[in-house]
């Protein structure tokens, strides 16, 4: 929105003396110390933390408001109210008197002055902290002390994600895409800005909620939110401009209940990929793609148009055979996918724990049979026979026609009942390392031994009763090291702990040809 108070209320200096030492996204709340959501006010450069947090950037504000003993104040007094604040980590603008997030600024454009000082100060803090880091990291010796001294926190440079009001949905998958390398380094490497034309020429893009649909950029948002999450330079990243957008091009997740997970990855994966189809920050998709040749290069999965980042990487493709019982018919049908929704096999739904006694423990080998076994379709699901001319009893069966370089496996534990949405509870094994796909294949024979391999690189869990409620969490792989993403807790954990979650989404990676040769 455009705010009336930026006059009177940005009067520091762009460059000021009284900010804080070390980088804007960890400086401390001058009240309560704590470095979460920091904000500067506009007016006199102090720090405060955010209304999410302990809201002592607002009291400021209102502490501010009290009037006066005197009658009458000074015009110093009057042109000072320190209405206007800046977010020290996304570099947003919000005004307490609008009560809103501002796009506009001052004459002078002190409010962008003041950002651009912000932003320096941040990377020359950053750039500081990691050549420390490589300097102590090319003395192995150095290397547990820094694990001792510093405290994990700052040895795994991991960030959290703050919960907006039941977004532990989004968050989850968040971490788990961002622990994916590929897909986040393409991300991370796209262009940082977008170039407009007149006024605004050359600056970053702020989305507030008062803009328009047409002035948002999901790939924008997230490579932001991605480039965020492994800097080490905070604890917690607040990923609300993501979610903003989120809310303005996906209808479905507007408001704070609890969402699906996997319904939010799925609606995520297809507008980055739309987005991506129709160019980012004036640059075509084509162009992006080429710089990244290794995606396009053997990609030939192509969903809703042409191919992107997210298809060549998520992308793979099915065979669908279905055959008439009475003529015999067949039917083939290719069908690409970016994710694979798995049943969970109807005798083992009782087993809710890996060392429960009763039958043998489901595994994912288990639900990947079920999915490609074949299945005689019901009076329900006749099939329209050409031959036949008529609706006829009919077998289906599926075939992985092609492997994406990113195997994601959804476990279906939500089911609907004649009156609600039950949760299957079934403990299923899946293996850290060495899933062997190839025995699903249409064509086995023409993939080598190591193209069917893949590893796991994050899985994301639902705890809790329903999927209307519980809370969802993530746990993924980053250099060689297992993480567990709560929110804004990361927590360093062991394969032993991974193996008994009960996952909801699976994330395999493609193993390197080098690598061993572990199967399922």
């Amino acid at each position: 929105m455009e705010c009336p108070h930026l006059s009177s209320s940005v009067c520091i200096a762009p460059d000021s003396a009284k900010f804080p030492n070390g980088s804007p996204s960890s400086w401390c709340c001058s009240v309560c110390r704590s470095n979460k959501s920091p904000w500067v006010c506009l007016t006199c450069s102090s720090v405060h933390c955010g209304r999410y947090v302990n809201g002592h950037a607002k009291k400021h504000y209102e502490d501010a408001q009290i009037p006066l003993t005197n009658h009458k104040k000074s015009e110093k007094q009057e042109k000072a109210q320190h209405t206007v604040c800046m977010d020290c980590s996304s570099y947003s603008t919000y005004c307490y008197r609008c009560d809103d997030f501002v796009i506009n600024d001052t004459k002078l454009g002190l409010v962008q002055k003041v950002r651009e000082h912000l932003q320096n100060l941040e990377n020359s803090a950053f750039t500081a902290d990691r050549h420390r880091k490589r300097k102590l990291l090319e003395n192995s010796s150095l290397n547990s002390k820094l694990l001792k001294v510093n405290g994990s926190t700052t040895a795994i440079c991991a960030t959290g994600l703050r919960n907006l009001g039941n977004t532990c949905f989004m968050n989850a998958i968040l971490q788990s895409l961002s622990n994916i390398e590929q897909f986040c380094c393409y991300f991370k490497e796209l262009p940082a800005v977008e170039l407009r034309n007149g006024k605004t020429a050359g600056r970053r893009t702020y989305h507030t909620r008062s803009q328009g649909d047409n002035n948002v950029s999901l790939v924008e948002e997230f490579r932001k939110t991605l480039c965020a999450l492994w800097q080490g330079s905070q604890t917690a990243f607040s990923p609300e401009s993501l979610f903003y957008v989120v809310w303005k091009i996906m209808p479905n997740f507007r408001g704070y209940q609890q969402q699906d997970a996997h319904e939010f990855m799925r609606y995520l994966l297809d507008h980055l990929h739309l987005e991506l189809q129709g160019g980012f920050n004036g640059i075509s998709r084509s162009s992006i793609l080429q710089e990244n040749s290794t995606l396009s290069a053997s990609n030939k999965c192509c969903i809703n148009g042409a191919s992107t980042a997210v298809t060549a990487i998520f992308g793979g493709i099915l065979q669908n055979e279905v055959n008439c019982l009475i003529c015999g018919t067949e039917s083939r049908k290719f069908d690409p996918f970016l994710d694979l929704s798995l049943d969970i096999p109807s005798q083992f739904r009782n087993k809710r724990s890996k060392n429960q006694e009763n039958g043998p423990v489901c595994s994912l080998r288990d639900c990947l049979r079920s999915f490609t076994d074949l299945e005689e379709l019901d009076e329900t699901e006749l099939y329209m026979c050409h031959k036949c001319k008529k609706k006829q009893k009919s077998t289906k069966k599926f075939w992985i026609q092609k492997l994406p370089k990113v195997l994601c496996l959804h476990l279906k534990r939500f089911h609907w009942t004649a009156y609600l949405r039950n949760k299957v509870d079934t403990y299923v094994e899946f293996p850290l390392r060495g899933l062997d796909m190839k025995c699903y294949l249409l064509e086995p024979e023409n993939s080598g031994p190591e193209n069917c391999l893949y590893d796991l690189a994050a899985v994301v869990v639902h705890h809790g009763s329903g999927v209307g409620s519980g809370h969802y969490t993530a746990y993924a792989t980053h250099e060689g090291r297992w993480f567990h993403f709560n929110d804004s807790t990361v927590t360093l954990t062991d394969e032993d702990t991974v193996v008994k979650a009960k996952a909801y989404i699976l994330f395999y990676v493609e193993r390197q040809a080098k690598a061993g040769s572990d199967k399922l």
